[in-house]
């Protein structure tokens, strides 16, 4: 595992060491119960600048490489250290977030998690017990999510970025095909069918959407996202892991997967969907072999360096709904949450810190550095023109804070092997029996959660 550390003295320094991390994912119970009368927030920024006698250490662990490269080339830290020459802080940068999070594990259980830490979606409940509530501070008021991944009305963490989905397309084939962009799931379907009916008589390998189901994990927009869309639930993995038959007809799973499952055996994806990886896909896309390509906005730069013309490039939101009298939904995603931990021996510093970070001295300049969305709502990042046209065509839309999933809903998915992805993939074989699938999905389910006393 490698380590990196920013040091502030008299000057920043760069050093590098090994840490070991353990394999299990599961943090143990905390050794000690919460410290209750050490976690008082600082509520502003404003408040706190004007002590200029602060002193103390900091350790800030990360795994984030983008956030690292901002650490590092924008000499964020050596910044702080002007406005507080005596606090020293310690950038320990890890190999990735899988060793993080056996790290942080590790050392929640010894009582020696950093005093700045960051987690995912799923891991805030996971380290709960561990960190301090933010919600106090004037950057998790600012942010435009941070109430929205609120425990029990306790702020955890604040994201730094936030990440939306997209569906790219041609308006140009679109066009061609006398195709409108969709607003329902039903107009969505029929709009692939159309385009591949038009284009595939000239090119037997189009795509009417480009998936590159060989690799699994593309068809998350479709798998991973939908259930959580159906009735707005971000918290759908979690309400899953509380319930025997959550795949029975009728549930926002079965009937996201129902849609999924019409759409996969229509033929919209080509004749072998299963033939091509992610790359392949957006290449393709890119060369007009495909009307459409359902995945992030970070793809945006490989779809326009991988065309010939990327004008008539354009961005729509998937839709889920069934009508235009329901709600337009689409996912958000907070992105690396910074937080408090209990183990901090310098809690108010350390909540100064999450406060500068965020304030208008550091906050701008990293969004600008990262391709990501801005979180915070004091400081809007403007969106590449071709992103905007997904919300200038949905201005109401309802966003759907996703959240990955829990300790419970992982240990039963884990148990029962239950992969939403590869799930997906199978949905293009040829003998797939959905109802069977979903009902042998139910069985392993309930049993799972009696073995694992998952109440």
């Amino acid at each position: 595992m490698r380590k990196q550390a920013v040091a502030l003295g008299l000057c920043a320094a760069m050093m590098m060491g090994t840490m070991v991390g353990c394999s299990s994912r599961t943090p143990a119970e905390s050794t000690a119960p919460k410290d209750t009368t050490s976690t008082k927030a600082v509520e502003t920024t404003e408040e706190a600048v004007v002590n200029k006698d602060l002193e103390g250490n900091l350790v800030f662990a990360i795994w984030d490489n983008d956030l690292m490269e901002f650490i590092d080339e924008k000499d964020m830290v050596g910044k702080f250290q002007k406005k507080y020459p005596n606090v020293n802080i310690e950038v320990e940068k890890l190999k990735d977030d899988s060793e993080y999070w056996n790290a942080m594990k590790m050392r929640a259980s010894a009582g020696q998690l950093p005093d700045v830490m960051c987690n995912k979606t799923f891991t805030l409940s996971r380290f709960k017990d561990y960190l301090i509530d933010l919600s106090n501070l004037k950057a998790a008021k600012d942010n435009e999510l941070a109430m929205g991944y609120a425990i029990d009305d306790q702020v955890y963490g604040i994201p730094m970025t936030s990440a939306y989905e997209y569906v790219f397309y041609w308006k140009d084939m679109f066009k061609e095909a006398n195709i409108e962009v969709p607003t329902t799931w039903n107009e969505f379907q029929e709009a692939a069918e159309k385009l591949q009916q038009y284009y595939e008589k000239e090119n037997p390998d189009f795509m009417a959407i480009a998936l590159g189901a060989k690799d699994e994990w593309p068809d998350y927009p479709f798998m991973e996202f939908m259930p959580a869309l159906e009735s707005g639930n971000g918290q759908n993995w979690n309400d899953m892991a509380m319930t025997d038959d959550p795949f029975t007809d009728g549930t926002d799973i079965n009937k996201a997967y129902s849609k999924v499952y019409k759409l996969f055996t229509s033929g919209v994806f080509g004749k072998d969907p299963l033939g091509i990886g992610k790359d392949q896909a957006v290449s393709l896309f890119s060369q007009k072999g495909a009307g459409m390509l359902a995945l992030g906005s970070q793809n945006l730069t490989t779809i326009q360096e991988g065309a010939d013309d990327a004008s008539g490039l354009g961005t729509f939101y998937l839709p889920v709904r069934d009508s235009e009298e329901e709600p337009f939904r689409t996912i958000v995603q907070g992105d690396t949450f910074m937080g408090v931990t209990t183990h901090s021996k310098n809690p108010e510093l350390a909540q100064l810190f999450v406060e500068w970070f965020y304030s208008e001295e550091c906050y701008p300049e990293y969004i600008n550095f990262v391709t990501r969305a801005s979180a915070m709502k004091t400081f809007p990042k403007e969106k590449d023109p071709i992103l905007a046209e997904a919300d200038n065509a949905q201005p109401e839309k309802e966003l759907v804070m996703y959240d990955g999933g829990g300790d419970d809903f992982q240990a039963i998915q884990n148990e029962i092997m239950f992969d939403y992805k590869k799930l997906g993939c199978e949905m293009f074989t040829q003998n797939f029996d959905f109802n069977a699938r979903m009902n042998e999905l139910n069985d392993q389910w309930k049993a799972a959660r009696q073995k694992l006393n998952i109440q």
